[in-house]
């Protein structure tokens, strides 16, 4: 049972009532109405701005409006035991003791679905992220995006959504013929001996190009490597191929799997890139013009060439952007393009880009090209993963390592592990700079939220262990006739907050949402469980280790949510630690 979109329903089917009688005057439409969880200084457990909305509309003070409504309200439900009205014309609404009763029961029998937004019409999304270029392995800046990714994907799956999961390969370009010039010298290095050129600053420097190179030669695919220039399209697919084998390894050690990986070299093979540009010049939004220098660039050496531009700034942009270079080959805003005429012409109803935090500036581009393709801002959505900051002893952390100048996503699994990872790159809006503190996740405390949330399930796991009963098991109870205390509606009313949470995550693409509301009802209900250690009526087991049929099914409403929230994040929910 979602309580808020209950009382919502039953708020406007007041209204009507109320008009029908001439007491009050509606809109066209009852937009702007809601029922929200109201502050928690305030003794009430739901509250609507219904009076404040409709005011105006009959020429009365939100207060005056809403005794009209109030006394509407309170006649047509015995389930309510007060209202009051809070300045400005908030109308505060609490239970009666047995409709947590009738929440619970409802929530136990229909647990599956508790949370799902059946009113909201279900969309397409395509969820592109990570997409880093393959040339190596995934560093812990691609590590936020990923699990942002792929937890956006969950919940919008959970919420009964389409969802395809793409990475975009970036195989084409200048930083693809170094890639593949560092493996040949690798290959050169191997076979005959050579010394690696480090004093090459475009090659990649990593020993891990050294496994690359092994794989090739062992793969036998290559007959006389003397044939070989420094670059070759033989040898070029051959070093993407391991690139991406050891990134979708890093995914998959991250439990993050894609349905598409979309090459940016076959958009540009198969023409993609000019079919767009043809596209853009019939509709008058590309001409051949000069870039000013952009801010910060020495104005002495910046030469103004004539180039193919886009008309971006028709679109909100700050500038037009370049699509083609002065040696005539695409510039990678092109080819970005045609990735996007791509996804639009697969029509899904939304394109949802993670970017990291040195790609923010791109936003406003991309998002003037998919506008310009398809006349729409809505198209698009683009959510920025900020830097993550890896801390050890107060002070910046730092690992050895053999793959180049950054940690990578193994590293850091093999230092914390995957459910800790995960949990923790989502414990903060992705929009701001995340501080991975490695004593802190190692924990066993409060100060440690995976183990807080961890530990919660645990407890409850060992009650149930305790009677002989699998907490993964469907409860099934003759009749509901109990009686919560206020400590217990305390938790009750968290639960029945979770719709709101998969609401705001939903639309907003905010996972953190999750994992703070999960930690809040982990902390509720160890405060809770502590009390028990004083007061015998506070635990759930008697003397007799006999459970009732109240705290049974209390215990399983909290575990189903957890359970169900750290799905969708992508963590386990252990029984035993």
């Amino acid at each position: 049972m979602n309580i808020f979109d209950k009382y919502l329903d039953q708020i406007k089917e007041n209204l009507i009532n109320l008009s029908k009688d001439g007491e009050i005057i509606l809109p066209d439409k009852l937009d702007g109405i809601n029922t929200e969880i109201p502050p928690i200084n305030f003794n009430s457990d739901i509250s609507t701005n219904v009076a404040m909305v409709l005011a105006k509309t009959n020429n009365k003070s939100p207060l005056e409006l809403a005794k009209t409504l109030v006394k509407k309200i309170k006649e047509n439900d015995n389930l309510i035991k007060e209202i009051s009205i809070i300045k400005p014309g908030f109308i505060n609404i609490k239970f009666k003791s047995n409709f947590w009763t009738i929440f619970i029961e409802d929530l136990i029998k229909n647990y599956e679905t508790f949370g799902i937004n059946t009113k909201e019409q279900k969309k397409n999304y395509l969820i592109e992220f990570v997409s880093a270029n393959p040339t190596g392995p995934l560093h812990v800046g691609h590590c936020r995006g990923a699990i942002l990714g792929d937890v956006i994907s969950n919940v919008l799956l959970f919420n009964k959504h389409k969802v395809t999961k793409e990475y975009y390969v970036n195989d084409y370009g200048n930083q693809i013929i170094n890639f593949t010039k560092s493996v040949y010298f690798r290959i050169r290095e191997i076979i005959y001996k050579e010394t690696f050129p480090k004093t090459d600053d475009d090659l990649y420097p990593g020993d891990y190009l050294i496994d690359f190179a092994k794989n090739i030669i062992n793969s036998n695919k290559i007959s006389d490597y003397n044939k070989f220039e420094n670059i070759s399209e033989e040898l070029t697919i051959l070093s993407i191929n391991e690139a991406l084998k050891l990134i979708k390894k890093n995914l998959d050690s991250l439990g993050v799997n894609h349905d598409n990986f979309v090459s940016e070299k076959n958009l540009v093979k198969n023409k993609e890139v000019e079919n767009v540009i043809k596209y853009l010049k019939n509709k008058k939004i590309v001409y051949k013009g000069k870039i000013k220098a952009p801010a910060g660039e020495d104005l002495k050496n910046w030469v103004q060439r004539e180039q193919l531009l886009f008309k971006s700034t028709d679109f909100g942009d700050d500038k037009d952007r370049a699509l083609q270079k002065s040696d005539g080959s695409w510039t990678y805003f092109a080819s970005d393009v045609a990735y996007h005429k791509n996804k639009l012409d697969r029509k899904y109803d939304y394109l949802v880009n993670i970017l990291g935090a040195d790609h923010s500036g791109y936003i406003k581009r991309i998002s003037s090209s998919v506008e310009a393709l398809s006349n729409s801002k809505e198209k698009i959505i683009c959510k920025v993963s900020q830097l993550v900051k890896l801390i050890k002893d107060n002070k910046p952390f730092k690992m050895s390592k053999r793959e180049g100048n950054y940690i990578t996503v193994d590293d850091l699994i093999n230092e914390v592990g995957r459910d800790a990872t995960r949990f923790i790159m989502l414990s903060r809006s992705s929009d701001v700079q995340l501080d991975f503190d490695f004593d802190r996740v190692i924990e066993k405390s409060k100060e440690n939220p995976l183990y807080y949330v961890q530990y919660c399930y645990v407890r409850i796991a060992s009650v149930f262990r305790l009677i002989n009963k699998n907490i993964s098991e469907n409860i099934k109870i003759e009749k509901y006739d109990f009686q919560y205390s206020e400590d217990e509606i305390k938790i009750l009313k968290k639960i029945a907050e979770w719709p709101k949470c998969i609401e705001a995550s939903n639309k907003k693409l905010e996972p953190h949402r999750i994992v703070t509301y999960l930690y809040d009802l982990s902390s509720l209900f160890h405060s809770y469980w502590n009390l028990g250690k004083d007061n015998q009526e506070k635990r759930f087991i008697d003397n007799k280790k006999e459970i009732s049929n109240k705290n049974l099914v209390f215990l399983k409403a909290i575990s189903n949510v957890i359970k169900t929230g750290m799905d969708i994040v992508g963590v386990s929910t252990p029984e035993k630690m």
